[in-house]
């Protein structure tokens, strides 16, 4: 492939050659992808705003209550008892963008990371309104600080804190819970002081994130252009420059009216330089596949659109893999993307599995630490312990009894009545259970308890039942 530096991968696109922070002001894209990209890129916007919003059985659509331990995801409950669900959903989620990087490079950045949606389609896009296109925008930065840029600067600044402050606000929905942030609202600023102290840092960091470090984030500081690295492969389906017919023989060349380019030995790139013009994270997707490139289109659609211009075929740069320019080969499923879609395969058909094993209350019966055996009247053995009943559900369970399941004896309460589960809570408490000694085996076994709300079994757990050695 014909460059024009061999040194293009010893820098990035953003940083000048004096080190210090070129900005980009890429030109507004056009095209085909890109109209895909604004359907996709509202549709999960609304998603986003949406989500912490929607409620299914009372739960929540999706929550990330980090502090209390507490998920949601798709409307189902992961308490603190669960985060070994919670993890094997996150690695799902990690193994299904592996997969799809193997296979189609960094799709996810281009058209579902919400740093992306938000730059392109949302504070890009305001940009375009109030500053103008690139030239424009490149005239603007070097202009004097006269009324009209102050103007613009002001209204532009103010706008994106607006953005931010919104943002800020639906990121608390799914910490917090959509039900607290509302609550918080009617209830004023003032009442909930540490809460709007923490809105405003993160309303600060998406600013920042948005308004001044922009593509950096997908450059320096997200671990995923990293990832691709070592995941993409020369099967791989990027969005690709084919310099086997950009470069030819002879490589580009401007383009002259009536010139017969193959004689002359020229590829088809007319060296316009529209590709890079309209990245917004500043490369020439003609060094090849690179690690600023975010798989975004606005290349292919702008260079589509200068090819029906010059009367050449489209596709010049296209989603295609390195093997599929250089070899004529068509996609394949490898067994490298064999590999994870069995290992994916496995790990959705255990999480299905687990989901359908849990239990809408989860019980925890545990003896009472340093505490032995009583031996009663009648040759009664008595253990003490604490209970933990986990309601996860968004209605309370009523009537709570335990009846012990394995042996003949007796289960009793400290409180000596049937108990209510509030919903979405826990209750705590102590009871007994006794078991005439003749009916023990061993010093210590399990025993299984049921917990039942009326004369509904609704969970089952075992305990440890200790009893003395010599009456075996």
């Amino acid at each position: 492939m014909a460059q024009d530096q061999e040194n293009f991968r010893d820098s990035i696109g953003t940083i000048n050659e004096e080190g210090k922070r070129a900005w980009v002001f890429p030109k507004k894209p056009s095209g085909k992808f890109y109209e895909y990209r604004k359907y996709v890129s509202y549709f999960l916007l609304a998603f986003l705003f949406a989500a912490p919003f929607i409620k299914i059985n009372g739960n929540q659509f999706l929550m990330f209550n980090v502090l209390e331990r507490r998920f949601n995801i798709f409307g189902f409950p992961f308490w603190p008892q669960d985060f070994h669900l919670f993890v094997i959903s996150m690695i799902i989620g990690v193994i299904f963008i592996a997969l799809f990087t193997v296979a189609f490079g960094r799709i996810f950045c281009g058209w579902m990371c919400p740093q992306t949606i938000f730059m392109e389609m949302v504070f890009r896009r305001i940009e375009y309104w109030i500053d103008g296109d690139r030239g424009a925008q490149l005239k603007l930065d070097r202009q004097a600080w006269d009324a009209e840029k102050i103007r613009k600067r002001v209204l532009k600044w103010f706008i994106f804190f607006v953005i931010s402050f919104l943002i800020a606000n639906v990121f608390l929905a799914y910490l917090i819970g959509s039900d607290r942030l509302i609550r918080y609202i009617t209830d004023g600023p003032f009442e909930h002081l540490s809460t709007i102290v923490s809105l405003l840092i993160f309303t600060g960091v998406f600013y920042f994130v948005f308004a001044w470090f922009r593509e950096q984030v997908c450059i320096i500081a997200c671990p995923y252009g990293r990832m691709q690295g070592v995941l993409l492969d020369n099967k791989s389906i990027v969005v690709a420059y084919d310099h086997k017919r950009g470069e030819a023989e002879n490589g580009r060349k401007k383009w002259r009216k009536n010139e017969d380019r193959e004689a002359l030995g020229y590829g088809d790139c007319i060296d316009c330089f529209q590709c890079v013009n309209v990245c917004p994270t500043g490369i020439d997707i003609r060094n090849g596949t690179q690690l600023e490139c975010v798989n975004c289109t606005a290349c292919i659609d702008e260079c589509d659109t200068i090819m029906e211009k010059v009367n050449l075929p489209k596709g010049l740069i296209r989603y295609a893999s390195e093997d599929e320019i250089t070899k004529k080969e068509k996609f394949k499923f490898t067994p490298r993307l064999k590999g994870y879609s069995a290992v994916l395969t496995i790990l959705i058909g255990v999480l299905v599995g687990m989901l359908f094993l849990r239990n809408d209350l989860e019980a925890n019966i545990l003896r009472l630490p340093g505490q032995l055996y009583e031996h009663k009247e009648g040759n009664i053995i008595s253990n003490v312990y604490t209970y933990k009943l986990v309601n996860k559900t968004t209605k309370p369970v009523e009537d709570v009894s335990f009846k012990l399941m394995s042996h003949k004896g007796t289960v009793k309460l400290v409180r000596n009545e049937n108990f209510e589960v509030p919903a979405q809570d826990l209750a705590e408490g102590t009871l007994f259970i006794e078991i005439n000694n003749a009916a023990v085996k061993s010093d210590k076994e399990k025993v299984k308890v049921g917990v039942y709300s009326g004369d509904e079994l609704v969970e089952t757990t075992l305990c440890s039942f200790m009893a003395p050695r010599s009456y075996k």
